[in-house]
């Protein structure tokens, strides 16, 4: 499952260029997919035949000057596992609504909607619990003047070994601006993300490590400082049948041209609308097909 899309490749940043361009000061990029907002799921499998909501909830504060900057990002996601085949894979979509608050450095708290993204992805299961999938959506143009704006492409290939109450995944995330530039003059670089998941399950519980990194591709425009970072840390989950919950914890330990250091509390809740009972059994919140078999 994805953890769905978001409209926001790191959410300070995102909110640093919309204050500095409510200020009137120089406008920063602006990127679409959140880093760190698949981790936890493993988006190489099959998910059950179903409809499912997930919503990711995150808080950080990042270390800039003078004072910290704080960011709430929320994810609300609607995701359709199909009981299609194409090219052996079964077919998924996906819809997400992003709604974000921010204070840039102590400033008052802004808030608003950001670009939903439609997306649609095909998993292979692969035999001895491995799978792997590619995702294609975009993100649409809005025109909220919070955060990003412009449209873009969203490329998503993952693997994922489930086997053994194990979840390793790999997702890697490319999205490519189809301008680069916002109606305002900010730059918007494309990029690549890395989401990475290392858990097990004991009974209904799940910890591990998770990481992820993020950085911008060359624009060719010289006076650009190009941004990235990578994060580490720990998830746990407790499913509690009709929900599936999952908490992690993520800190910078490098970061380029943010202005400081992140720490970020998530949150992610899974709840199954509708499964299709020959693939899972009542009251049961499976992650991947595999779990009913």
């Amino acid at each position: 499952m994805t953890g769905s899309g978001s409209s926001l490749r790191d959410s300070a940043r995102a909110v640093l260029a919309a204050w500095f361009l409510g200020a009137g000061g120089p406008a920063l990029a602006g990127s679409a997919a959140q880093p760190g907002q698949t981790v936890g799921l493993p988006v190489g499998a099959q998910l059950p035949v179903g409809l499912y909501f997930v919503n990711l909830s995150s808080f950080g504060v990042r270390g800039t000057l003078p004072q910290d900057s704080a960011t709430n990002v929320n994810l609300p996601t609607f995701a359709w596992a199909t009981p299609w085949n194409v090219a052996g894979a079964r077919l998924q979509f996906f819809f997400t609504q992003p709604v974000a608050a921010a204070s840039a450095q102590g400033a008052r708290y802004q808030s608003g909607i950001g670009q939903p993204l439609l997306a649609a992805q095909l998993a292979w299961d692969l035999g001895g619990d491995l799978g792997v999938s590619y995702l294609f959506g975009g993100y649409l143009p809005i025109e909220t003047r919070f955060l990003t704006q412009s449209a873009s492409l969203s490329h998503r290939f993952a693997l994922s070994y489930t086997g053994n109450d194990w979840n390793l995944t790999a997702n890697l995330l490319y999205g490519v601006f189809l301008d680069t530039r916002s109606p305002f003059g900010t730059l918007y670089p494309d990029y690549l993300n890395l989401d990475l998941t290392a858990t097990r399950k004991f009974g209904k519980w799940q910890v591990g490590a998770v990481a992820f990194g993020s950085t911008d591709l060359p624009t060719g425009v010289a006076s650009y400082r190009p941004q990235g970072q990578i994060a580490v840390g720990g998830l746990v989950g407790y499913n509690f049948g009709p929900v599936n919950l999952q908490a992690y914890v993520t800190h910078d330990v490098i970061e380029r041209n943010y202005g400081g250091r992140e720490v970020r509390g998530w949150l992610r809740a899974i709840v199954p609308l509708y499964q299709d009972k020959g693939e899972a059994e009542p009251n049961r919140t499976l992650v991947t097909r595999r779990q009913a078999e």
